[in-house]
């Protein structure tokens, strides 16, 4: 039987998005071979900002991520910690995805890692992944070639992580994390439970095996 491909667009500062990454990559792995899944790029911060006064912005920046607490109460949740380091607040989402898409060019598996290490970086260790050297760290931390990592900073990346949150838009997500099994318009928005998650990939499966037992 094929197997089914789900398209996800997800944002690295989204602290719903970790928990969405949590619960589908549980998912990937319990439905091996039968369920792929391909991040895509959303952007809720796409422009820089610049902060007059730095320090007040990282104060406020800090009661902000004590609202992380309330995606790390819930069941199969990323580990979240309120923000208690000097750096930041990060400036915009962009750079992240543009080192995701860099790891992509390396292979799948380097992808995995980076994926999930830019969502530890940012939201358990409190780190900024807006910044390019913190960025250069968590690549050699994954022993990526080195060389590869300056792709990220392509047009040609760039291009393709706009082209991902325009299509997201296209296809009717209103916010991130949003779920898409490919060739289906619809577009499921929130991280929802594992259970609700395993449902749709059940029955997917169902009609996926029953179409191709009607093929002739």
């Amino acid at each position: 039987m094929s197997g089914l491909r789900f398209v996800v667009y997800s944002d690295y500062l989204c602290p719903w998005c970790f928990n969405a990454s949590v619960r589908l990559r549980r998912l990937e792995a319990e439905y091996a071979g039968q369920v792929e899944l391909e991040w895509r790029s959303y952007l809720l911060r796409p422009e820089p900002r610049v902060h007059s006064n730095p320090e007040a912005a990282l104060a406020k920046f800090r009661g902000y991520t004590e609202s992380w607490m309330r995606p790390a109460a819930e069941e199969d949740s990323g580990d979240f910690q309120v923000w208690a380091s000097d750096e930041g607040p990060p400036s915009h989402s962009i750079p992240a995805h543009r080192v995701a898409k860099a790891a992509q060019r390396v292979g799948p598996q380097a992808f995995s890692a980076m994926h999930e290490r830019l969502l530890k970086a940012y939201f358990s260790e409190n780190r900024d992944i807006s910044q390019t050297d913190t960025l250069r760290s968590l690549w050699h931390e994954l022993s990526l070639p080195a060389d590869a990592f300056e792709r990220s900073q392509t047009t040609e990346l760039l291009d393709e992580v706009l082209a991902d949150h325009r299509e997201a838009l296209d296809s009717g997500a209103t916010g991130v994390p949003a779920v898409q099994l490919a060739g289906n318009p619809a577009v499921i928005v929130g991280a929802h439970p594992v259970d609700l998650y395993r449902r749709w990939v059940d029955r997917s499966l169902e009609r996926l095996e029953r179409a191709e037992g009607e093929a002739p």
